[in-house]
């Protein structure tokens, strides 16, 4: 599995984008607020926050409710989701101490880690290495958080720190907003003045230190995001 350096938790993400840009299902990740599997953790009043944190979560659910295949081709079956609760409260253990001393969650993509073995089974890495919630440590697929996230229903969920190489997502900055690297220009506003009818020339002029290929990427990373919820709407 590939690693990144740690992040902070920070972020927050309406339903809207937090399904986009998860690659989650709108519905789905409603559904998993309302019976607690993952409770938005910025705001859990009528407007729904999840943190950038939560999207990671969001992904580790749904990988791990899907059948696999691992790389010698052979089927993993779906984590039950009684199985699932239990690796998210054993993560949920893992950052608690971390918590108190300011540390970042053990469970972000720099550091930990979750795997499903070869019969379904979960293991979550802990402060001393790999640990297994049923007993065995062979491990045989992994999910990497970060990487870009394909889902059944056709969503496309973007990489969560690198969407296009010229487009950063931080979660300390713009909270956690995609944006056009090295600057605090977000890609949605840019998106929004195509949207106004502006072109790409008119555009430029508003915002001459952007290049060709930046805006190129913005506007082609939120085509994908509103392709996602016209997805998640339809599901």
């Amino acid at each position: 599995m590939d690693y990144i350096e740690v992040m902070q938790p920070t972020g927050a993400y309406a339903a809207d984008r937090a399904s986009a840009l998860s690659g989650v299902p709108k519905s789905t990740i409603h559904y998993w607020a309302r019976t607690e599997l993952l409770v938005p953790s910025v705001s859990v009043s009528k407007v729904k926050l999840w943190s950038y944190a939560d999207l990671m979560g969001l992904r580790i659910i749904y990988w791990l409710r899907q059948q696999k295949t691992d790389a010698a081709g052979a089927e993993v079956p779906k984590t039950s989701m009684r199985a699932i609760r239990r690796a998210l409260a054993r993560l949920r253990a893992l950052e608690d101490p971390l918590r108190r001393t300011g540390q970042v969650p053990l469970w972000l993509p720099g550091e930990a880690t979750i795997w499903v073995d070869g019969d379904g089974k979960v293991h979550v890495r802990g402060p001393a290495g790999p640990e297994t919630l049923a007993g065995q440590t062979l491990v045989r697929g992994t999910i990497n958080l970060i990487a870009p996230f394909t889902t059944r229903e056709g969503l496309h969920g973007p990489n969560l720190a690198v969407p296009r190489s010229e487009l950063r997502i931080v979660p300390g900055r713009l909270s956690g907003s995609p944006h056009v690297v090295h600057t605090r220009l977000e890609t949605r506003a840019l998106f929004a003045l195509r949207r106004d009818g502006l072109t790409d020339s008119a555009i430029r002029a508003l915002y001459p230190y952007v290049s060709e290929t930046q805006l190129a990427q913005a506007l082609d990373l939120e085509e994908q995001l509103e392709a996602n919820l016209a997805v998640s709407d339809a599901a």
